[in-house]
């Protein structure tokens, strides 16, 4: 997943959405990466899975300013993103 777009939700800093720079043990290193503060799916879905498929709906999101590079050091999931999330 090196170099794709991603979703990562974390224990304790939340969940963050950008590129995929590095992977190692929990750690991971996104690049042009923003943090989804609270979300609502593009598709009336219910969970980060459905984020990273069909996107978010701005109206009812929060999605903070884009960072150019980011550690987080307790990752416990990382979801591809589509093109089509990304987009939104």
């Amino acid at each position: 997943m090196f170099g794709k777009y991603v979703i990562v939700r974390t224990y304790s800093a939340g969940v963050h959405a950008g590129v995929l720079a590095r992977h190692e043990g929990r750690e991971v290193e996104l690049t042009g990466s923003r943090r989804l503060w609270r979300w609502q799916t593009a598709d009336k879905g219910i969970s980060l899975s459905d984020v990273a498929t069909s996107g978010i709906n701005p109206k009812g999101s929060r999605i903070c300013a884009t960072l150019p590079r980011i550690v987080l050091t307790e990752a416990i999931e990382i979801i591809p993103a589509t093109d089509a999330a990304r987009a939104t």
